[in-house]
């Protein structure tokens, strides 16, 4: 059975699998020709107004994770985004990849655990 990761994209060793930048913007300090993806998904990130609440500060991650995953439930492209994942777990990992220092408090763990509840019908 094939997974969601979330991946920075500073780490070294990125996991095989199907590749989305899950980012709006592009990493700070990496080439375009450095990073191996296969899609740069923005629009299903979060967006300015609520990343910049956020501040990637513990204490704001609650509401943050609410106001996003309000975002991602009356996004048009949500649909288009599931498909794509589905599809692309049906042969492979598909890796998350992000650029937020903090690995548990980021919007790609929110984005990670949303794909896998409406993935699993719940």
């Amino acid at each position: 059975m094939n997974s969601i990761i979330c991946e920075r994209v500073y780490d070294s060793e990125i996991k095989a699998g199907y590749r989305i930048l899950a980012d709006r913007l592009w990493p700070r300090g990496v080439k375009k020709t450095d990073l191996q993806y296969d899609v740069w998904f923005k629009d299903i990130t979060p967006t300015p107004e609520i990343r910049k609440e956020f501040g990637h500060k513990e204490e704001n991650f609650d509401i943050f994770k609410v106001r996003y995953l309000n975002e991602l439930n009356t996004n048009p492209k949500s649909g288009e985004f599931i498909q794509l994942v589905s599809d692309k777990l049906k042969k492979e990992n598909v890796i998350l990849l992000y650029a937020a220092k903090d690995t548990v408090y980021n919007h790609a763990v929110i984005l990670k655990e949303w794909l896998e509840e409406k993935l699993n019908g719940k």
